[in-house]
């Protein structure tokens, strides 16, 4: 059987004026899983990003652990299916005076926690996404978005090949949605699991003539062996 390994990107800029960027945690981490496949001895034939910046950076900072001289060279691949959902557009459509980054700021400065007062105001946004009954609303609804991650994981089967294995580098939306079309998660209760990804997890797939599986998810072992709890990020 053949592998698909989906790794969600480092840490990426949260609260800055670009998000699609790596901080110098999400580079660490990055690199921490290069290192941690050479020590593993993992193959690497086919590799994958979305068009995110934050993808591509991932990817480069794992590569350059990975295979530091440049040999062995993988194919390389771009896929938008890969990428997430307007996160952006989500979140204003609940709360459009956050469209005011001072307003963002202003209130966050109010929260006792203001991590985890954005997390709760962003997973209801998310839930009204998810319910269906505002699709009019977005660009990209939910039905479509989940259509379009699993569209683009049937496209890398196809290109992988019997026996092959491939690391996507991706978000954790596209994660979600494909560990729930494998594990019939219902609708209410895949952002459960979204949430408790972490930048740079990997989810293993098992793919074999018409049969995905999924072997394991959210592995950062990388993350554990340096033995630094602040290496774990989920935003």
């Amino acid at each position: 059987m053949g592998a698909i390994y989906l790794v969600r990107h480092g840490q990426a800029s949260f609260g800055a004026a670009d998000y699609d960027q790596l901080s110098d945690l999400g580079v660490r981490q990055a690199t921490l899983l290069g290192q941690w496949l050479v020590q593993t001895g993992q193959d690497l034939s086919l590799l994958v990003t979305g068009s995110h910046r934050r993808h591509k950076q991932s990817s480069n900072a794992c590569l350059a652990a990975w295979l530091p001289n440049g040999e062995r060279a993988p194919q390389v691949l771009q896929d938008p299916g890969f990428d997430e959902f307007d996160h952006q557009q989500v979140l204003l459509r609940l709360m459009p005076e956050f469209a005011d980054p001072a307003v963002l700021a202003a209130y966050l400065a109010q929260q006792e926690n203001p991590a985890r007062a954005f997390q709760k105001v962003f997973a209801k946004a998310v839930a009204r996404w998810v319910s269906g009954q505002h699709d009019g609303d977005y660009s990209e609804s939910w039905a479509v978005f989940k259509a379009r991650c699993n569209a683009a994981l049937a496209r890398l089967l196809e290109a992988a090949g019997k026996g092959q294995s491939a690391w996507v580098f991706t978000s954790g939306g596209p994660v979600s949605a494909i560990c729930q079309q494998l594990l019939a998660i219902p609708d209410r209760q895949i952002f459960e699991l979204n949430w408790a990804l972490v930048n740079t997890g990997v989810t293993k797939l098992l793919h074999g003539p018409g049969r995905v599986s999924l072997s394991y998810m959210n592995s950062y072992a990388h993350l554990e062996s340096a033995r630094d709890p602040g290496l774990v990020s989920y935003r």
